[in-house]
C-alpha cells in the first residue's frame, strides 16, 4: 500500500524522530482518502486522523521489541 512510507524501527533506522513518524501517518491518511489535501469541510477529520495514526504510530515503535538476529 503505501510504498513511500519506510519502516521505522530498528535495525531498519536508528533515528527516529517525531516529525518521521507525523510523516508517515500524514501519507497513511492521504493514501486511504484518496485527498492530497482535504477540502475546508474535511480538513479537521483529516487532521485529526493524522494526529491519532501519529500517536497510535508513536505508541506501537515504544512498546516493540526487536530480538536480535538468530
Amino acid at each position: 500500500m503505501c510504498r513511500s512510507i519506510k519502516t521505522l524501527r530498528p535495525p531498519f533506522t536508528e533515528s527516529v524522530t517525531e516529525e518521521d513518524v507525523r510523516a508517515a501517518a500524514l501519507q497513511y491518511v492521504r493514501k486511504i482518502s484518496g485527498f492530497r489535501a482535504p477540502a475546508a469541510h474535511n480538513a479537521e477529520a483529516f487532521d485529526r486522523a493524522v494526529e491519532t495514526i501519529t500517536r497510535a504510530s508513536e505508541e506501537l515503535l515504544g512498546a516493540l521489541q526487536v530480538r536480535g538476529s538468530r
